[in-house]
């Protein structure tokens, strides 16, 4: 093979590098602008055919002026005490004092009583667009209900809520990066016990996530893809765990040929060539997993897919580019005070991937069959795990003033109160839907709006429609609430000519969690389909990538089922999101494939000099070292999303962390090893490989080069 001049060969890596640092300058602030164009508006993230949907444009027309609603809840300092005609007095007055004050619309509704007479609710409508200055409007409404004498006064509702959620992501940028770059660079420099090695691969994450931070940021700004604080959170790892597990890969192959080369260049070449196969099939795994995801009918769901994947590319862009030309230019100099040597040294870990190989191919059939079983085990529990929501009381870790709020309120007033369910229908058909309504199981109440605002006044009719509010029974984000819904709607629809639509929180939950589980239907196979294709490519085999597939497919239920028994008995979780399952399959099964991808590709290539069993044996204790420190760092990474107090992403993080370890530790180290040992070279069936002996080496090297 020929190489470029000297001059030459010297000019591409620092070419490569001023590009790189001009990215990095000029795109990394970026990293901390996206929140700039994100959105925390959880409307804008439901299912797009969905009645609730439907209902949220057809109420716009009935809403002067859109607002969000903030419910103050009062309560008597002693407890059970009774609340008086005069505090009702107070505390109307005090509301009434914030008509026309900074980011109140309207005038706020007067003080009612609950049926206990031991609460008071009113309501503040505000405006949607305060942003940062909600918290300070919520202050000033708090201050003016706790004005009320003798009183204790919380804030309820989706303004609240909106402030509370707006908290928990508050310093996403900084506070994630920080953590999750920190995390990374301690077990790097744990594992691989090298100055200036870690730093060179934290420094191209950080190139990449500028960069794909900049990409989405575009796209936000031009509203080509939504962003919201979980999407945001999500790429920031997703990029920083993905790079740096390319980045592992291509050091420790570039370290294997320093020793056996010496010279940096043949070095990175063979590096280059041999990592390049299975670092953008991993990544393409990845990257079309993510993407899979525009099929579904959630919001959210469809745009983490393409910035997902963009995130991915930027990661394997950078592995390919910056880190090669960093690690040519560094030379030896990058592993100091380490030396590189071949792969499988006991110094790198090679001592205990050689008991561990040696142990496959001793016992294969022994080894495959417990780990198997194990897994089959904890996956017996995975349909435990429930997918119906979080509850409003759950989905913040910590606790948050709002879900107080919300919680007192339901203790005095009907579980519903503060979400309706909100029904449009015909206003020459008022009458009989809201007779329907009241009878239906769940409701406590219905009543239309009216035109002042106030309850019992004349209807509001917009269009021909009428709005009428259904208070239900139970909480709004209850199953029985759920019920409730199904039951209303199915009553409202029966009403001839009333075309109604049901909507409101409640319904939403409802919709998001049935569009879940279509998603889930639609998605999954999808995603097992293309990670086989891009396997078969890969390995040139048709039983390994279903082999490989498959034993993914079942550490995810395996990880589901220890989810389950960890979500209820030790974080205390009663449900889990509806995208949990589907965000979880998404990133275990494309990044589980990563790890095979990174062994089978290099049993492969041992096998074709060596024989199949051979191959096994050396493929397991060349990689095992770096694509154990890989699943590590990449678990270490998402495990950094918990520090955001949302259970949603706890709950992502738990699963992606612990399925990781779990495939690479016990699947991809024992389970898939001792399975190729034990099927022989059929495993690589119809390929080249399939027709060898077992310990049989290829005959000749024309042989060998004939099956590549």
């Amino acid at each position: 093979m020929s190489t470029p001049a000297r001059p030459l060969r010297w000019l591409i890596p620092v070419v490569l590098l001023i590009a790189w640092l001009g990215v990095g300058g000029g795109l990394g602030p970026y990293a901390g602008k996206l929140g700039e164009v994100a959105t925390n508006d959880q409307a804008a993230f439901l299912p797009r055919n969905a009645e609730s949907t439907q209902v949220i444009d057809a109420q716009k027309a009935f809403q002067r002026n859109e607002t969000v609603p903030a419910i103050v809840v009062w309560t008597a300092e002693k407890q059970d005490a009774p609340m008086g005609d005069a505090q009702r007095k107070a505390a109307t007055d005090a509301l009434a004092s914030l008509a026309g004050s900074e980011g109140v619309v309207g005038r706020p509704s007067p003080a009612l009583p609950s049926e206990d007479g031991r609460a008071l609710q009113g309501i503040v409508q505000l405006s949607p667009d305060l942003g940062d200055e909600l918290p300070t409007v919520l202050e000033r409404v708090e201050k003016a209900g706790a004005s009320v004498s003798g009183t204790t006064v919380r804030l309820a509702g989706p303004a609240a809520s909106q402030a509370d959620l707006s908290d928990a992501f508050a310093g996403i940028d900084g506070l994630l990066l920080g953590v999750a770059l920190i995390t990374v660079l301690v077990i790097l420099l744990l594992v691989y016990r090298s100055v200036l090695l870690p730093f060179v691969i934290i420094l191209g994450a950080v190139f990449a996530l500028g960069l794909a931070c900049a990409i989405v940021y575009v796209l936000a700004d031009h509203d080509v893809v939504r962003v919201d604080g979980q999407v945001q959170g999500i790429l920031s790892i997703l990029v920083i765990g993905a790079a740096t597990d390319y980045a592992l890969l291509l050091t420790a192959r570039f370290r294997e040929e320093l020793a056996v080369h010496g010279d940096r260049f043949a070095a990175m070449r063979v590096a280059l060539r041999e990592s390049f196969g299975p670092i953008t099939a991993s990544a393409a795994t990845v990257a079309a997993g993510l993407l899979a995801l525009l099929l579904s009918d959630l919001t959210n769901n469809r745009a983490l897919g393409p910035v997902g994947a963009i995130g991915i590319v930027c990661s394997v862009l950078s592995a390919l580019t910056f880190l090669p030309a960093a690690l040519v230019l560094l030379g030896r100099k990058a592993y100091w005070p380490a030396k590189p040597g071949p792969a499988g040294e006991k110094a790198s870990g090679g001592g205990v991937w050689h008991k561990v190989a040696a142990l496959v191919d001793r016992a294969p059939r022994k080894v495959w069959a417990i780990t198997l079983a194990a897994l089959i085990a904890c996956a017996a529990f995975a349909p435990t795990l429930t997918s119906k929501g979080v509850p409003l009381d759950e989905i913040f870790v910590n606790d948050a003033p709002s879900v107080a709020a919300q919680k007192t309120l339901g203790e005095h007033f009907p579980g519903g109160s503060g979400n309706p369910a909100v029904i449009i229908a015909s206003a020459d058909r008022l009458a009989e839907v809201t007779e329907a309504a009241e009878r239906t199981e769940g409701v406590a109440s219905a009543a239309p709006v009216s035109a002042s605002g106030r309850p019992g006044g004349e209807p509001l009719v917009v269009d021909g429609r009428v709005r009428i509010d259904a208070t239900l029974e139970d909480a709004a984000d209850s199953d029985g609430a759920k019920e409730a819904v199904a039951a209303l709607r199915t009553a409202v629809h029966a009403v001839p000519g009333s075309d109604a639509l049901v909507g409101g929180y409640t319904a939403q939950q409802y919709d998001t969690q049935r569009t879940a589980e279509d998603d889930r239907m639609l998605i999954v196979p999808v995603v097992l389909a293309i990670i086989l294709v891009i396997l078969v490519f890969l390995l040139r085999a048709l039983l390994m990538p279903v082999l490989l597939v498959a034993t993914v497919a079942l550490n995810f239920l395996a990880t589901l089922g220890i989810s389950s028994l960890v979500f209820t008995h030790v974080f205390g979780f009663t449900g889990t999101d509806s995208s949990v399952p589907l965000y979880g399959f998404v990133f275990l099964v494309a990044l589980g494939v990563d790890y095979n991808i990174f062994l089978m590709s290099r049993v492969r290539e041992e096998s074709l000099r060596h024989g199949v069993r051979e191959g096994i044996l050396r493929g397991l204790t060349t990689t095992g070292g770096v694509i154990t420190s890989a699943g590590v760092v990449l678990a270490a990474t998402f495990a950094a999303l918990g520090v955001i107090p949302l259970a949603f992403l706890l709950q992502i993080a738990f699963i992606v962390a612990f399925g990781v370890l779990l495939d690479t530790l016990v699947v991809r180290s024992l389970l898939v090893p001792a399975l190729v040992r034990d099927i022989g070279p059929k495993a690589w069936w119809p390929g080249a490989l399939s027709r060898q002996d077992a310990g049989t080496p290829p005959g000749a090297e024309s042989g060998a080069a004939g099956a590549r």
